[in-house]
């Protein structure tokens, strides 16, 4: 059906409401969904009523937000204060007996949160494999043992599925093995194939049935394919959709970042994201580019996806009802004796 089909391209917005220009940018076709940043936020109420505006140009637009916990949380202000999932990863295993349902807890209580303020998803949970090496994942990680890593974040996954929300794993096939920052320069990985298939790619090959989506990292593992993993057939073809079996919604990371340059302008970022296997693509804090990439794919006759609305939320939450309810009261006496 007609109304199934999503454009290709999440875009970011300037303010805490839209503007008459965001407005027009939304409902063209190749847009197909927004993200929220922390200046976007103010309140619980304005984020409902930005969502409301965003959904009356179009109410299947995707709306997303990261809001993994720790220093990666952009909604605060009257929000419950989530702890990094390494904080998490450390509270359960201080326990005598590992504590799982706490993880599910968390992962219902962050995703509760979020749709109750008219968002659909949050770009959780981080499955890199990290405990401190890299400068910008360290404690967004839940650890570097792949199986601790697989049992709490399919714990939290379950939570997050309980509220209606699906689950986007990042960043395949794994940004915790190198210090550098794709946000600011190319970024090169020199591990084997059989070495990040023993440790890296092991979370999201045992979670692949659980996740809605995956976001790819834009990092180059030189000695397997010197294209970055957002720009390559090989990881996103080969590896992630044939070997391992992942049929969701993959989704590239910011193309806006420094990673990306080295192949060129944004037509040529989002040219080579789709055809290597991209579903969907995210232009942030780059309103130029995003434009520039609104024409291009509707130059080169883009085609919108019916696979994106599956990360739609599957359920309505009331904010007034979750306010009252015992299991989140639950969850933040919990918190606070961490």
């Amino acid at each position: 059906m007609e109304n199934d089909l999503l454009g290709r391209l999440i875009i970011d917005i300037e303010g805490t409401n839209l503007t008459h220009e965001e407005k027009f940018i939304l409902s063209t076709p190749q847009v197909g969904g927004v993200i929220l940043f922390s200046r976007n936020i103010a309140s619980v109420n304005q984020v409902k009523s930005l969502c409301m505006e965003i959904h009356s140009v179009d109410s299947n637009l995707l709306v997303a937000v990261d809001q993994e916990g720790g220093r990666v949380q952009r909604l605060k202000k009257g929000y419950t204060s989530l702890p990094s999932m390494q904080e998490l990863s450390s509270y359960i295993f201080q326990k005598k007996k590992e504590e799982l349902g706490f993880a599910i807890d968390l992962g219902w209580l962050m995703a509760s949160e979020v749709i109750a303020s008219g968002l659909d998803i949050s770009f959780a949970p981080v499955l890199d494999l990290d405990d401190s090496r890299s400068s910008i994942i360290g404690d967004r990680s839940i650890g570097d043992n792949p199986d601790v890593v697989i049992r709490i974040a399919s714990a939290f996954i379950e939570g997050m599925n309980q509220a209606g929300m699906q689950a986007t794993g990042k960043h395949f096939p794994g940004h915790g093995g190198i210090y550098a920052d794709s946000h600011l320069t190319f970024s090169q990985d020199s591990r084997s194939l059989s070495e990040l298939e023993s440790h890296d790619l092991l979370p999201f090959d045992a979670l692949k049935h659980q996740l809605g989506a995956v976001m790819t990292a834009h990092i180059s593992f030189l000695n397997i394919d010197t294209k970055i993993a957002t720009f390559s057939t090989f990881w996103l073809q080969n590896i992630l959709r044939n070997k391992i079996g992942f049929s969701g919604v993959i989704l590239s990371d910011d193309l806006s970042m420094k990673g990306t340059d080295y192949v060129g302008d944004i037509k040529a970022k989002v040219k080579k994201a789709l055809q290597s296997g991209c579903d969907m693509v995210l232009i942030c804090n780059d309103r130029p580019a995003a434009m520039e990439a609104i024409n291009f794919m509707e130059e080169e006759k883009i085609s919108q996806s019916h696979k994106a609305t599956k990360l739609k939320a599957s359920q309505s939450i009331s904010w007034a009802d979750l306010e009252n309810d015992a299991r989140r009261k639950d969850i933040i006496g919990k918190l606070n004796t961490i």
